[in-house]
């Protein structure tokens, strides 16, 4: 298995920021790597990703809705192709801080037969991804 895992300090209490978050129909306006989602957020449901690197194409996944813990955790598997060849469980975790402070975690456990070679080829623009988002979250969670 491999992990990525970021982290952000936001200052908005955790409600606020999981409600932006949650927002998926407003993910067009503010997020840079996560594009679009929609679907049901329900565990066990599947829900329909667009995710862009930038300067590349968009990728569209068809993740299962793992945990849909209120203004705690959001979880989700996706694999490609067939599970065991490569999959990410991809995570939202927030910790209130006091202080109208939250502190955003972001990650993703890869794993299967491919998770070696693909972090190899994608896991710097992953990483990447993913602190262009926590930076947008900060910023328009921060708003108001």
């Amino acid at each position: 298995m491999k992990t990525l895992k970021t982290e952000i300090i936001i200052n908005a209490d955790k409600q606020k920021v999981w409600n932006t978050l949650m927002n998926h129909e407003t993910y067009p306006s503010w997020n840079p790597f996560i594009k679009k989602i929609t679907g049901l957020t329900l565990e066990g449901d599947y829900l329909e990703v667009v995710m862009q690197f930038k300067g590349k194409k968009p990728i569209t996944m068809n993740p299962k809705v793992l945990r849909n813990k209120q203004e705690n955790e959001f979880r989700w598997k996706g694999k490609l192709f067939v599970e065991g060849l490569f999959d990410g469980e991809h995570y939202f975790i927030l910790e209130d801080l006091g202080n109208n402070q939250t502190k955003f975690i972001h990650g993703e456990i890869f794993s299967g037969v491919l998770a070696g070679a693909m972090m190899k080829m994608i896991g710097t623009q992953t990483k990447k991804g993913f602190i262009a988002m926590n930076t947008a979250l900060k910023n328009i969670s921060e708003l108001n």
